[in-house]
Protein backbone atom coordinates (compact mmCIF):
# COMPACT_ATOMS: atom_id res chain seq x y z
CA UNK A 1 0.00 0.00 0.00
CA UNK A 2 1.45 3.04 -0.84
CA UNK A 3 2.14 5.58 2.46
CA UNK A 4 -0.53 8.46 3.38
CA UNK A 5 0.79 12.02 3.60
CA UNK A 6 0.24 13.49 6.75
CA UNK A 7 0.59 17.26 7.12
CA UNK A 8 1.55 18.59 10.41
CA UNK A 9 0.38 22.43 10.73
CA UNK A 10 2.12 23.78 14.03
CA UNK A 11 3.99 26.68 15.56
CA UNK A 12 6.35 26.03 18.18
CA UNK A 13 5.24 28.78 21.10
CA UNK A 14 2.33 26.31 21.74
CA UNK A 15 2.78 23.34 24.27
CA UNK A 16 0.56 21.46 23.61
CA UNK A 17 1.24 20.94 19.92
CA UNK A 18 4.74 20.07 20.65
CA UNK A 19 2.79 16.73 22.57
CA UNK A 20 1.39 16.14 19.10
CA UNK A 21 4.59 16.69 17.56
CA UNK A 22 6.53 14.40 19.22
CA UNK A 23 3.51 11.48 19.01
CA UNK A 24 3.75 12.29 15.28
CA UNK A 25 7.55 12.03 14.80
CA UNK A 26 7.29 8.70 16.99
CA UNK A 27 4.64 7.19 15.09
CA UNK A 28 6.44 8.06 11.65
CA UNK A 29 8.21 4.96 12.15
CA UNK A 30 5.00 2.51 12.90
CA UNK A 31 2.43 3.72 10.73
CA UNK A 32 2.43 3.66 6.90
CA UNK A 33 2.51 7.47 6.67
CA UNK A 34 4.88 10.49 4.79
CA UNK A 35 4.94 12.90 8.09
CA UNK A 36 5.01 16.51 6.23
CA UNK A 37 5.85 19.16 8.95
CA UNK A 38 4.31 22.49 7.78
CA UNK A 39 5.76 25.73 10.31
CA UNK A 40 2.79 27.98 10.19
CA UNK A 41 2.13 31.15 12.23
CA UNK A 42 -0.24 31.02 15.43
CA UNK A 43 -1.21 34.09 15.94
CA UNK A 44 -2.68 35.00 12.66
CA UNK A 45 -4.69 31.68 13.10
CA UNK A 46 -5.91 32.55 16.48
CA UNK A 47 -6.52 36.38 15.11
CA UNK A 48 -8.48 35.32 11.77
CA UNK A 49 -10.34 32.74 13.33
CA UNK A 50 -11.60 35.02 16.55
CA UNK A 51 -10.21 32.46 18.68
CA UNK A 52 -8.13 33.02 21.91
CA UNK A 53 -5.56 31.23 23.93
CA UNK A 54 -6.70 29.12 26.83
CA UNK A 55 -4.40 31.04 29.32
CA UNK A 56 -6.54 33.96 28.31
CA UNK A 57 -9.61 32.42 29.75
CA UNK A 58 -8.89 32.23 33.25
CA UNK A 59 -10.81 29.31 34.12
CA UNK A 60 -8.64 27.27 31.25
CA UNK A 61 -5.25 29.10 32.55
CA UNK A 62 -6.04 27.77 35.50
CA UNK A 63 -6.54 24.49 34.22
CA UNK A 64 -3.38 24.42 32.31
CA UNK A 65 -1.24 24.54 35.44
CA UNK A 66 -2.05 21.33 36.53
CA UNK A 67 -3.14 19.86 32.53
CA UNK A 68 0.07 20.31 30.94
CA UNK A 69 2.31 18.67 33.20
CA UNK A 70 0.12 15.67 33.36
CA UNK A 71 0.36 15.27 29.86
CA UNK A 72 4.22 15.94 29.49
CA UNK A 73 4.42 12.65 31.63
CA UNK A 74 1.89 11.03 29.70
CA UNK A 75 3.53 12.01 26.66
CA UNK A 76 7.25 11.50 28.11
CA UNK A 77 8.16 15.05 27.26
CA UNK A 78 10.51 17.36 28.81
CA UNK A 79 8.12 20.06 29.26
CA UNK A 80 8.66 22.71 32.40
CA UNK A 81 6.66 25.77 32.17
CA UNK A 82 9.03 28.75 31.80
CA UNK A 83 9.36 31.47 34.40
CA UNK A 84 7.12 34.08 32.38
CA UNK A 85 4.41 32.15 29.97
CA UNK A 86 2.85 35.33 29.30
CA UNK A 87 5.70 37.42 28.24
CA UNK A 88 6.94 34.19 26.54
CA UNK A 89 4.02 33.47 24.38
CA UNK A 90 2.16 37.16 23.88
CA UNK A 91 5.09 39.37 24.21
CA UNK A 92 7.87 37.87 22.63
CA UNK A 93 5.97 35.35 20.35
CA UNK A 94 6.93 33.02 17.54
CA UNK A 95 6.86 35.08 14.26
CA UNK A 96 11.07 34.53 13.88
CA UNK A 97 10.70 31.34 15.20
CA UNK A 98 8.22 30.36 12.22
CA UNK A 99 10.41 32.25 9.41
CA UNK A 100 13.41 30.41 10.28
CA UNK A 101 11.71 27.24 10.25
CA UNK A 102 10.44 28.11 7.18
CA UNK A 103 13.93 28.63 5.54
CA UNK A 104 14.67 24.98 7.11
CA UNK A 105 11.85 24.16 5.32
CA UNK A 106 12.42 25.52 2.03
CA UNK A 107 15.88 24.42 2.21
CA UNK A 108 17.01 21.66 4.28
CA UNK A 109 13.62 19.95 5.09
CA UNK A 110 15.61 17.34 6.19
CA UNK A 111 16.68 19.36 9.41
CA UNK A 112 13.00 20.64 9.83
CA UNK A 113 11.84 17.83 12.79
CA UNK A 114 15.42 18.30 14.69
CA UNK A 115 15.34 22.08 14.31
CA UNK A 116 11.67 22.46 15.71
CA UNK A 117 12.46 20.13 18.32
CA UNK A 118 15.39 22.43 19.93
CA UNK A 119 13.21 25.04 19.38
CA UNK A 120 10.33 24.36 21.69
CA UNK A 121 13.48 22.57 24.36
CA UNK A 122 14.69 26.31 24.40
CA UNK A 123 11.32 28.07 24.97
CA UNK A 124 9.23 24.89 26.70
CA UNK A 125 12.66 22.92 28.30
CA UNK A 126 15.01 25.35 29.57
CA UNK A 127 13.49 28.88 29.46
CA UNK A 128 15.78 30.25 26.94
CA UNK A 129 15.10 33.04 23.87
CA UNK A 130 13.59 31.79 20.80
CA UNK A 131 13.42 35.28 19.11
CA UNK A 132 16.98 36.12 18.55
CA UNK A 133 19.53 35.18 15.76
CA UNK A 134 21.94 33.68 18.53
CA UNK A 135 18.81 31.82 19.80
CA UNK A 136 18.29 30.27 16.17
CA UNK A 137 22.19 29.34 15.60
CA UNK A 138 22.30 27.70 18.93
CA UNK A 139 18.97 25.55 18.24
CA UNK A 140 20.15 24.64 14.74
CA UNK A 141 23.74 23.76 15.92
CA UNK A 142 22.07 21.26 18.52
CA UNK A 143 20.21 20.11 15.66
CA UNK A 144 23.56 19.15 13.81
CA UNK A 145 23.21 21.56 11.08
CA UNK A 146 26.30 23.11 9.61
CA UNK A 147 27.59 26.73 10.45
CA UNK A 148 27.66 27.01 6.28
CA UNK A 149 24.09 26.41 6.52
CA UNK A 150 23.03 28.38 9.52
CA UNK A 151 24.50 31.62 8.30
CA UNK A 152 22.78 31.22 4.94
CA UNK A 153 19.57 30.94 6.71
CA UNK A 154 19.83 33.31 9.39
CA UNK A 155 18.79 36.20 6.65
CA UNK A 156 16.47 34.80 4.87
CA UNK A 157 14.03 35.47 8.05
CA UNK A 158 13.93 38.64 6.63
CA UNK A 159 13.35 37.43 3.06
CA UNK A 160 10.27 38.04 1.10
CA UNK A 161 10.15 34.65 0.05
CA UNK A 162 10.32 33.34 3.37
CA UNK A 163 7.78 36.13 4.59
CA UNK A 164 5.37 34.89 1.93
CA UNK A 165 5.89 30.93 2.36
CA UNK A 166 4.81 31.14 5.73
CA UNK A 167 1.57 33.73 5.17
CA UNK A 168 0.76 30.87 2.25
CA UNK A 169 0.98 28.40 4.50
CA UNK A 170 -1.19 29.84 6.91
CA UNK A 171 -3.77 31.29 4.80
CA UNK A 172 -3.91 27.41 3.97
CA UNK A 173 -4.69 25.76 7.08
CA UNK A 174 -7.03 28.81 8.09
CA UNK A 175 -9.10 28.12 4.54
CA UNK A 176 -9.10 24.32 5.93
CA UNK A 177 -10.61 25.42 8.85
CA UNK A 178 -8.16 25.91 11.68
CA UNK A 179 -8.54 27.80 14.36
CA UNK A 180 -5.69 26.38 16.85
CA UNK A 181 -2.42 24.60 16.42
CA UNK A 182 -1.51 21.99 15.88
CA UNK A 183 -3.57 21.00 12.67
CA UNK A 184 -3.32 17.17 11.90
CA UNK A 185 -4.45 16.92 7.85
CA UNK A 186 -4.57 14.00 5.50
CA UNK A 187 -6.64 12.87 2.87
CA UNK A 188 -9.55 10.33 2.92
CA UNK A 189 -11.24 9.32 -0.63
CA UNK A 190 -9.78 12.08 -2.07
CA UNK A 191 -10.99 14.78 0.51
CA UNK A 192 -8.78 17.04 3.46
CA UNK A 193 -9.51 15.54 6.93
CA UNK A 194 -8.52 17.09 9.69
CA UNK A 195 -7.68 16.77 13.67
CA UNK A 196 -7.03 19.42 16.28
CA UNK A 197 -4.77 18.99 19.47
CA UNK A 198 -2.83 16.43 21.01
CA UNK A 199 -5.52 14.56 22.13
CA UNK A 200 -7.50 13.08 18.72
CA UNK A 201 -4.87 10.30 17.69
CA UNK A 202 -7.63 7.45 18.06
CA UNK A 203 -9.70 8.94 15.96
CA UNK A 204 -6.80 10.01 13.35
CA UNK A 205 -5.30 6.44 13.56
CA UNK A 206 -8.89 5.07 12.13
CA UNK A 207 -9.46 7.94 9.31
CA UNK A 208 -5.86 6.40 8.19
CA UNK A 209 -6.35 2.84 8.75
CA UNK A 210 -3.79 2.80 11.49
CA UNK A 211 -3.99 1.65 14.91
CA UNK A 212 -3.31 3.40 18.36
CA UNK A 213 -0.92 2.13 20.52
CA UNK A 214 -0.82 5.07 22.84
CA UNK A 215 2.68 7.73 22.93
CA UNK A 216 5.34 5.04 22.54
CA UNK A 217 7.08 7.59 25.46
CA UNK A 218 10.72 8.09 24.31
CA UNK A 219 11.18 6.56 20.93
CA UNK A 220 11.69 10.07 19.00
CA UNK A 221 14.13 11.34 21.73
CA UNK A 222 16.39 8.19 20.38
CA UNK A 223 16.15 8.81 16.82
Amino acid sequence: MSKKTVEFFYDVVSPYTWFAFEVLCRYQHRWNITLKLRPFYLGAIMHDSGNRPPAMVPNKGTYMLKDVPRCAKYFDVPLKFPKNVPEMMFVKGSLSAQRFLTAVEMNKPQMLEKVSRELWMRNWSRDEDITEAKSFTEAAQNAGMSDQDIAAFLPLIKDESVKNRLKATTKEAYDLGAFGSPMIVTEVDGKKEWVFGSDRFPLFAELIGEKWEGPVPGVSSKL
